[in-house]
């Protein structure tokens, strides 16, 4: 009995040994939970904290710019003090058309029923300019955005933005051409370059992809709603998306909803435009249909061998381009569409497919903004350190691009790709991706077309600030020069955006407040006595004919009828402007007087700037297209085309001044001043 006490004794005492032995260890298991959690919960809150530090500093940067921007449009022209006919001529050529349909509008009587009236608290034209100027606090908010989801940081946003500002001149020219489209346009189109960086995040969850979905689409109609040039543009980004695709580096099925979204975006804009028919033969159509086509008619595009992938991927592409031009041809066969065909002329002309006489075309070719990228826009650029910054990880981004979607290729399955992701130390995620080749085809559109430079110096200090601040970056630099720890990579994600911050900061905080403190004021006496005397002298069904520019400044300020207006992609439309400005041309009075009595003119208006034109160089000025496209050999010494012959008649703008019997039958001068020119076409019976 006492040995087996003993032994139960024992028993239990060692059972107890062992409980006490293993309390501490399950303590020990429960601490590190604590832990977990107590590290989960303050990530947690760091990310809300961040989070919102980096959303103020968002708003804030916003409406900063905003403010600043409305402040230099107002030092320039002292807008708060200049007379209501002032302010409209401000508004230069095309600019002058789109803010007269605004005006007309507040000005309907059903409209003012149908609204508040806010006259009392802000004038019309400020409620305009004011709207703009918000805008572009959303297109600096938006640029923000952008780089901070590629980069994981608010440090990269408020670079971005940063740049933005310091580099104005080249990244917008709103505070001098407020109503143009692009500015209403751009904002939106980089809210949609935003929703598609954080759509193409992997493992989103469906209802944020759904509610992205329907921020690209809003973007995307929005953005194609306000500018003329959408079609073009996101054409570009269609490429650019293909591209992605056909090497694997972006997921089939986001990319087939994109396809969509744009088509869907297109022709709900169609439908508002009154069925815009140029719409409906735009290349994009064309484009994203042949895409969804030729992916139904090839199977299994990626699968197999590199050879094999890359002979799919050949046929693939030559299968879309052909399907792409023959439903852009059948499409504008069928709706007998030409109102784009001057865009294609030109571009043949620019690119060297052949020498032009088309007016129209040659009308784009001679101005500055369709030629090439001035390269001292790289060296105002580089001032800021962004155009080096910009190269620096371009080319880095590209070098991971090109390994990337080689290993993409030889990879003959998805779980093959998929192991040799998890080898890999070079991944490329999907929204820097799609960022990389949108930054390198909107940088090829901006050094051929300097009127498209906008597009990509914005999204310029999106790349460049997401490089400066990337992770993947610094630690792909660092590993290739064999210095890598976490702490040194966190070093330079931080350290080097600071520094540029205050590089930026101190280069040029000073020239900011010199050029907020600059004053200046809006004088232009001729443009202001000839729309008082429209207004005075003529009356209300009046109607106008002369160039392009100033007629949307008489339609503006004075509501007088036009013949013809800036809008250029109407091929009607084009054809009246060339008819018209046969006054600048060697014409007979009588032809004159025909043409401009054919649309019903009553007033022709003579600009000495253009009959005199000294801006461009032979062959580019107005006259001398005029001439080239009639046939008729150009003023001044130089060269002229074999077949090019005189004219029988003087250049008609010059000679009407001369008040000869044969002008003064058809045409009554009743205005003058140093600039215009007045006349009145006679009533013949």
């Amino acid at each position: 009995m006492a040995g087996m006490m003993t032994t139960v004794r024992q028993r239990r005492v060692g059972k107890c040994t062992e409980e006490a032995e293993e309390q501490p260890s399950e303590e020990k298991s429960i601490k590190p939970d604590r832990k977990i959690l107590s590290d989960h919960t303050g990530g947690k809150l760091w990310n809300i904290l961040s989070i919102t530090v980096g959303g103020i500093v968002a708003i804030s940067l916003g409406f900063l710019t905003s403010v600043y921007i409305a402040t230099l449009h107002e030092n320039d022209l002292w807008f708060s003090n200049i007379k209501e006919v002032e302010r409209e001529i401000s508004f230069r050529t095309e600019c002058g058309l789109y803010y007269s349909y605004y005006k007309q509008m507040i000005q309907a009587a059903s409209i003012q029923q149908g609204i508040v009236n806010c006259k009392q608290y802000l004038e019309p034209v400020y409620f305009y300019i004011y709207t703009l100027f918000g805008l572009q606090a959303v297109y600096v908010i938006a640029l923000y955005v952008t780089s901070w989801l590629l980069s994981g940081t608010w440090l990269s946003g408020l670079l971005a933005a940063c740049w933005y500002i310091t580099n104005r001149i080249d990244t917008t020219r709103v505070e001098f051409t407020i109503p143009l489209r692009e500015n209403w346009a751009l904002p939106f189109f980089a809210v949609q370059i935003a929703a598609i960086t954080y759509l193409l995040r992997t493992n989103l969850q469906p209802a944020r992809q759904k509610l992205t979905f329907m921020a690209v689409f809003i973007a995307t109609f929005l953005f194609s709603l306000t500018w003329q040039f959408n079609q073009f543009m996101m054409l570009i980004q269609a490429l650019a998306l293909f591209v992605l695709d056909c090497f694997d580096l972006l997921p089939t099925a986001k990319v087939t909803w994109l396809y969509i979204i744009q088509i869907s975006g297109l022709l709900l804009v169609c439908v508002l435009q009154f069925f815009n028919s140029m719409i409906l033969g735009s290349l994009l159509i064309s484009f994203n249909a042949s895409v969804l086509i030729a992916r139904t008619i090839q199977k299994n595009l990626k699968k197999g061998p590199l050879l094999n992938r890359l002979g799919k991927l050949i046929l693939h592409v030559l299968l879309v381009l052909c399907l792409t031009l023959v439903i852009n041809k059948f499409i504008k066969k069928i709706l007998n569409l030409e109102s784009d065909e001057h865009i294609f002329k030109f571009l043949k002309a620019k690119f060297g497919f052949g020498a032009t006489r088309d007016f129209d075309a040659n009308l784009y070719l001679c101005e500055e903004a369709f030629g090439l990228l001035p390269l001292n826009t790289f060296s105002r650029l580089s001032d800021t350190l962004l155009f080096y910054i910009y190269i620096f990880v371009l080319l880095f981004m590209t070098v991971a691009a090109v390994i990337v979607a080689f290993r993409n290729l030889s990879c003959s399955n998805q779980v093959q790709l998929m192991e040799k992701m998890g080898e890999c130390t070079i991944i490329l995620k999907p929204d820097a991706a799609y960022n990389l080749i949108h930054t390198v085809l909107f940088g090829c559109l901006a050094l051929s077309t300097m009127r498209m430079k906008y597009l990509w110096t914005s999204h310029m200090c999106v790349f460049a600030s997401f490089g400066l601040c990337s992770t993947e970056v610094w630690k792909l630099v660092l590993k290739c020069v064999h210095l890598y720890t976490s702490q040194r990579m966190h070093v330079m994600k931080y350290s080097i955006p600071i520094i540029t911050l205050l590089y930026i900061s101190y280069k040029f905080w000073p020239g900011i407040m010199d050029e907020l403190s600059e004053l200046r004021e809006f004088y232009d006496p001729d443009t202001v006595e000839l729309m008082n005397w429209i207004k005075s002298n003529t009356p209300n069904t009046a109607v106008f004919a002369g160039s392009m520019q100033l007629l949307a400044g008489v339609k503006l300020c004075t509501g007088r009828t036009l013949t013809n207006h800036p809008h250029y992609e109407d091929k009607n439309l084009r054809e009246r402007t060339k008819q018209i400005y046969q006054i600048y041309a060697k014409r007979s009075p009588e032809d004159v007087y025909r043409i401009l009595h054919s649309f019903g003119t009553d007033y022709v208006i003579l600009e000495d700037s253009i009959c005199y034109e000294r801006r461009h160089s032979r062959g580019c000025r107005l006259r001398d297209l005029l001439d080239i496209a009639n046939g008729h050999i150009m003023d001044g010494l130089g060269e002229n085309e074999p077949d090019l012959k005189p004219s029988t008649y003087p250049r008609f703008c010059e000679e009407i001044k001369k008040n000869l019997p044969s002008y003064t039958t058809h045409f009554i001068r009743v205005f003058q001043n140093k600039t215009f020119h007045v006349y009145k076409l006679a009533k013949h019976k």
